[in-house]
């Protein structure tokens, strides 16, 4: 037997003897035997008399006669052998009751290994119990996991379910559905109310008088069914059916009932002898610690708080005696949950902090000495389990006062040091992460809410805009103030409960308990890392129910215990780095340390790292990596270990009689339910002693993380620790507790994993509150509108004005909830830390150079998705511009972005594409933009340089967006944030959101030009990508709208494909976006296309104009294509019509036709050549008579009109007009000088095009043509047009004048 810890006498149950007649002596000299019968009489009194005898009648009561005395008492009252564990009449089937999981189930289903959690694995599966009732009044309860479909209920024995019909569905199956809220037999009516996840459904049948009946989270829906089938032959089972991937648990009187209703027995007996016999000894264990021996050799009653377990011999003997009995029902979770965690809790009932109540330690002393160490590892664990139940789906209470009482018993429980590391050993993970849930209650009256929150509020002002609006009654700002009292007093209270979480973390991560063993934070940090490494495989599996890693609470706790220790160290070691600077060293990313599992590093695969930066790291970090472990890690190795990896993963037991492989003792959606282990490897030091002379190269050998020790974490002797191969480039100072390190680490993975995300999801309700307010206001300005002489109108506004306010009267309070947990100004600088944290991480990792592809990508992608919760999630409630040193922060983040997001050494496609979205956002805002501004020169024109670079081979989309973005404002008629036409055709989206005001950057633009203009190389292979793909985007768009007009001209009804639609609009959005970049570089740098000195000029301009007069033959043409697509104006295509594309173009001829006029008559004449060509599309931009605007629904067909710039005074300012019709009258007279000119002999046009006159001759074969083709050919081809010759070099070509 193992030894005993916790007291200080190592007695134990097993080698405690009853006493014989030779060791009488021994045993009754703890106290004299009159005291001792009388103590033993007081503990253990006869039940069986009327009244106590007198202590002079009494028969003495010894040690050597207690045994037999406690057996006799405990067997009073128990039921006879031959009814004990009879089933009660009315129930037929096994005495433990589970889900038939052999044959008595439809389609596929996922059983957890208890038989009472499911999981449905197909469209709609069922699967009934075990046992069925034929009379008396029966009970069942369901904990709803997942709010979908399914149906909950009874059915008999010859019910029939398929894979379409489940419960309900058939004549002699009756069923209740949470999620439509119906009642089904059949056929279906309304019925009861609607259920969430947590939620617990009983399902009670009354056999004696033929109803069933469905209560929610205690609370009866009312008589389901009546007079239901009743009679010989006739039994109900207890069935569900539930559609893919749902989820439920079943408790069938295997743990006590949540909500009992009286009357009604549950399926399953409870263990009653066993529960008499329980309750009798935890009476007999509290009459021992309230009782005590005075010197005075009486028996006292004393307060049981005060109890110690270093006490009386006879105390501990006599409790010896009792757990001897009292032990064994300690491990059946029933007795746990009903006796042991009721009686712990009263215990604590009186209030006051858990440091009050030492009698919860004394007890856990008392059990680990007492009862064997299986005893006391099944009790803690049922014990841990009951509690996580109870606070995960008790309901929510205005004071919170359940989850506060579960919370304080579980801090009690955490404080006793041995229990506290067999529990962070072998039970709290995965499981932890619920006692940090503060679920949101879906039901603000029955949460207590409207209590709490009397006067709701919402916001009723909005500008243009659609955002809110500062200005508000005096009614409006005391209805404002009201409420943000109420979510005081709920934020008050809340914080409670917060408090009592960051203890229970706290305690976990003690460093100090040191006495028994390894330290609680040890134990804590390898359970967490395999914690994050299981729920970071899970992410990509299909195959598995896709659960969050933690709440947001979870990691909230993390940062405020993290950042309490850093301070602290801070304190004790004043060369510490402070928590405002603390970052992760770049040395975990590549010293084996810290696992990273398969995540993804910056420089792609670990193993291909290790490879091929293996002197690197040698001559940097002093690492020599073993050349076997390289070996063994080759991709080929990951291949097979991912598949091996992949087969071997346990996901459950299918419901078709496998074996039950997937453990699951809460069915939860904050909880796994399946896990993928991979092995990968920590590295630990082989020789730990660094000397202080020149660093030695240090081999590294692999060690499993299960494996690592405090000294491989903290380091001692030398050694490093979590701190191996500190480059040259960082500072060799002391950051902080290398564990801290450690933790840290983890809640940037956790963030990244999944609290981003649910960040995310939690927004929706300030979301549905702005749509719900602004339909509100709407109503009502249409209800003071609204006519007198239509008062059947006026009623249906005033119904869903009555609907609206209903629903945001919900919403607030349960937004008000929300703010309070998750939106608070608390953790608002919670998240801000966690950026700054990963700005200096990947800081100090872009110093090391080449080391920094060892950096995983979750640090750029956090530090992109906190800056956009940031800003997107926590307001309006919080302001971004208050936090501290929130400008500079903002810089530090444009220059990672600025810099990493074309950064060779980062090769992931995704996390590319991650930075391009980020930068282009960045660009969208004022304040952010004016923070790329501040970023240095050489960053901002190295940016510039890379955004520059050819669009081939890369993604050019994001890239040309980022450009845009920093000319929009600018531009010609590009200074609107909502689509000018679409509010002449749906004048009623002036009330929708707009887009983002325009902020042009002058000070990038700047760069831009100056790049442009002295690298002749660059700006040509720009713009000829730029080019090519706006031919590309363009032609693919009229592709398009061809085949949607074709559709749409046939006879029979046709739908065209909501994608292709999308991609069309896309190819538009496109086309407009590369003619806006080709509007700014026109304006930029003109010469690049003015200036013939250049070699690529005038093929530019003669692409250049192609393109334009492509794009104005398709647009303007009379009765054109795009005319009669964008008249259908179908969804999604709304942002398809003639204002965006003609305006850009516009601006690009306006730049090169007048405001290039400076360039001298030369250029004109040169320019004019290639603009002349389709000269007859301009003149619609500007008619003489008003035009109708071709998307007017207010004329008709015959009377609808060319585009003009006329309708759109708004956004085209008088003085770009008076452009436009300069540029016409330019155009018109350079036509005439062309019409008269002598034409061109046919002879002397180049063969090629035929439209300009040959001007290049070819070397060697003298072959000849017009420059623009033979430079355009030479683009990606060097062979002659007519021999296949390879051109050497162009010449220019004159033709010699004849003689006369």
């Amino acid at each position: 037997m193992s030894s005993k810890g916790g007291g200080s006498t190592a007695l134990t149950r097993r080698n405690y003897r009853l006493a014989s007649d030779t060791d009488k002596p021994k045993v009754t000299g703890l106290v004299n035997e009159k005291l001792l019968s009388d103590y033993l009489h007081h503990v253990f009194p006869a039940s069986h008399l009327p009244r106590p005898p007198l202590a002079s009648l009494r028969k003495p009561l010894g040690f050597q006669d207690l045994g037999a005395h406690l057996e006799r008492l405990l067997t009073e009252g128990e039921p006879t052998e031959d009814t004990r564990d009879q089933p009660v009449d009315g129930c037929l089937g096994p005495l433990t009751v589970v889900l038939d999981h052999t044959s008595g189930f439809e389609g596929l289903l996922f059983v957890d290994d208890d038989l009472l959690g499911v999981i449905g694995h197909s469209n709609f599966s069922s699967i009934r119990a075990t046992t069925c009732v034929y009379r008396g009044k029966w009970a069942y309860e369901v904990l709803i996991s997942s709010q979908g479909l399914m149906q909950i209920g009874w059915c008999t024995l010859n019910c029939r379910f398929n894979q379409e019909e489940g419960v309900g569905d058939t004549p002699d199956s009756y069923a209740y559905d949470g999620n439509r809220v119906r009642k089904w037999n059949v056929t279906t009516t309304n019925y009861g109310k609607s259920w969430a996840a947590g939620d617990i459904v009983s399902c009670l049948i009354d056999l004696d008088e033929g109803t069933i009946t469905f209560c929610l989270n205690g609370q009866s829906l009312g008589t389901a069914f009546s007079n239901i089938k009743m009679g010989p032959g006739v039994a109900y089972f207890p069935a569900i059916s539930l559609s893919f991937k749902e989820s439920v648990a079943f408790n069938f009187g295997s743990r006590p009932l949540r909500y009992p209703v009286e009357g009604y027995l549950p399926l399953q007996n409870p263990p009653t002898a066993d529960l008499l016999r329980a309750h009798k000894l935890l009476g007999y264990i509290k009459t021992v610690l309230s009782t005590t021996l005075d010197t005075q050799e009486k028996v006292l009653e004393k307060d049981s708080a005060c109890w110690s377990l270093h006490g009386e011999p006879t105390t501990l003997v006599t409790l010896a005696h009792i757990f001897n009995y009292f032990a064994p029902l300690m491990c059946k979770v029933y007795l746990v949950e009903d006796v042991l965690m009721n009686f712990l809790l009263g215990i604590l009932e009186g209030g006051g902090s858990v440091d009050e109540h030492p009698l919860i330690q004394q007890l856990l002393d008392l059990f680990w000495l007492l009862m064997e160490d299986y005893e006391v590892n099944e009790c803690l664990k049922q014990l841990m389990m009951s509690l996580l139940r109870a606070y995960r789906f008790s309901p929510i209470i205005p004071d919170l006062g359940f989850q506060i009482h579960y919370l304080r018993l579980t801090t009690a429980i955490l404080r006793h040091e041995k229990s506290r590391k067999y529990l962070l050993s072998n039970v709290l993970y995965p499981f932890i992460v619920v006692f940090f849930y503060i679920k949101t209650p879906l039901r603000v009256k029955e949460a207590g809410l409207e209590e709490l929150i009397p006067t709701t509020w919402w916001p009723t002002r909005f500008d243009k805009e659609g955002k809110e609006s500062k200005d508000e009654s005096a009614e409006e700002r005391l209805r404002r103030r009201a409420y943000e009292r109420g979510c005081q007093r709920l934020k008050k209270r809340i914080e409670v409960v917060e408090e009592l979480q960051v203890q229970i973390l706290k305690l976990m991560l003690n460093n100090k308990d040191k006495g028994t063993g390894e330290a609680s934070r040890y134990i804590f940090l390898n359970k967490f890392r395999k914690f994050l490494q299981e729920n970071a495989s899970n992410r990509g599996v299909r195959d598995v129910t896709p659960q969050p890693l933690c709440p947001p609470e979870y990691m909230m706790c993390f940062l405020c215990v993290c950042v309490s220790y850093w301070d602290e160290g801070k304190m004790r070691n004043p060369g510490c780095v402070s928590s405002d600077e603390a970052y992760v060293p770049p040395q975990l990313f590549y010293n084996g340390k810290v696992d990273y599992f398969d995540l993804q590093r910056l420089g792609g695969l670990l193993s291909h790292l290790k490879k091929t930066l293996k002197d690197d790291l040698a001559s940097k970090a002093n690492i020599l990596m073993d050349p076997a472990e390289i070996q063994a890690t080759s991709m080929d190795d990951l291949d097979e270990e991912e598949e091996s990896g992949s087969a071997q993963r346990p996901f459950g037991a299918v419901a078709m009689g496998g074996a039950l492989a997937r453990p699951s003792w809460l069915s939860s959606p904050t909880l796994g339910r399946a896990n993928r282990f991979l092995s990968t490897a920590a590295v630990s030091l082989m020789t730990p002693r660094r000397p202080l002379a020149p660093p030695e190269k240090v081999k590294v050998r692999t060690l499993a993380v299960e494996q690592r020790t405090e000294e491989d974490i903290e380091g001692s002797h030398g050694n490093d620790g979590l701190l191996l191969g500190r480059p040259l480039e960082e500072p060799d100072h002391p950051i902080t507790e290398k564990s801290l390190l450690e933790i840290l680490d983890g809640i940037v993975m956790m963030y990244n994993l999944s609290v981003h995300q649910q960040l995310g999801k939690m927004v929706v309700v300030s979301d549905d509150v702005h749509e719900y307010a602004v339909a509100l206001k709407d109503t009502e300005e249409k209800i003071a509108r609204c006519p007198a002489r239509r008062p059947d109108i006026l009623e249906e506004l005033q119904k869903s004005q009555k609907v609206f306010a209903e629903k945001l009267n919900h919403l607030s309070r349960r937004l008000a909830w929300i703010n309070a947990t998750i939106y608070c100004k608390d953790k608002m600088l919670d998240v801000y830390w966690l950026l700054r944290v990963c700005i200096l991480t990947i800081q100090h990792a872009d110093n090391t150079g080449t080391l920094f592809a060892f950096a995983p990508e979750f640090y750029l992608n956090v530090a992109m998705n906190s800056y956009s919760s940031l800003k997107n999630y926590f307001s309006p409630s919080n302001c971004m511009d208050q936090l501290p040193g929130y400008e500079d922060t903002l810089t530090q983040l444009a220059a990672i972005l600025a810099k990493h997001f074309a950064d060779p050494r980062i090769v992931g496609t995704d996390i590319k594409d991650s930075l391009m979205q980020a930068l282009a956002s960045y660009v969208c805002y004022p304040q952010s933009l004016r923070a790329v501004e501040r970023i240095p020169e050489e960053q901002r024109v190295s940016m510039m340089r890379n955004l520059l670079a050819p669009y081939e081979q890369r993604p050019w989309a994001q890239t040309n967006w980022i450009l845009v973005r920093l000319w929009r404002g600018c531009g010609f008629g590009y200074r609107y944030t909502r689509l000018p036409h679409l509010l002449k055709t749906k004048p009623e989206d002036t009330n929708l959101p707009s887009l983002q005001k325009p902020c042009p950057s002058l000070l990038l633009q700047r760069h831009m030009a100056e790049l442009l203009s002295l690298d002749k190389d660059m700006a040509a292979s720009f713009l000829n990508s730029v080019l090519n793909q706006l031919n590309w985007a363009f032609s693919e768009f009229i592709g398009m709208i061809q085949e949607i007009q074709q559709a749409a001209e046939r006879p029979e009804r046709n739908f065209v494909d909501t994608r292709q639609l999308k991609v069309c609009a896309t190819c538009f959005d496109l086309s407009v976006s590369l003619l806006r970049v080709l509007e700014m570089t026109v304006t930029l740098v003109p010469q690049i296309f003015l200036d013939w000195t250049r070699p690529s000029a005038e093929l530019l301009l003669r692409r250049l104009a192609q393109l334009l007069n492509q794009v104005l033959n398709r647009v303007t043409a009379e009765r054109n294509l795009f005319d009669r697509v964008v008249n259908l104006r179908l969804p999604g295509l709304e942002s398809v019509d003639h204002y965006p594309i003609l305006v850009a173009v516009t601006g690009i001829l306006v730049r090169i036709l007048v405001d290039c006029e400076r360039q001298g008559p030369t250029s004109h004449t040169k320019t004019s050549v290639f603009l002349l060509v389709e000269k007859n599309c301009l003149p619609s931009l500007l008619p003489q008579t008003p035009a109708v605007h071709p998307g007017d629904p207010a004329a008709a067909p015959a009377e609808r009109k060319h585009f003009s710039l006329h309708a759109y005074t708004d956004y085209i300012h008088e003085e770009e007009e008076q452009k436009v019709e300069q540029m016409l009258a330019f155009l018109t007279i350079e036509s005439k000088q062309a019409a008269a000119s002598t034409p061109t002999s046919e002879e002397d046009l180049c063969p090629i095009c035929y439209a300009h006159s040959i001007s290049a001759v070819f070397k060697p074969c003298s072959h000849k043509s017009c420059k623009a083709c033979i430079n355009q050919h030479l683009m990606n081809n060097k062979d002659c047009f007519f021999c296949k010759a390879t051109i050497t070099g162009v010449e220019d070509y004159s033709k010699k004048p004849t003689a006369s």
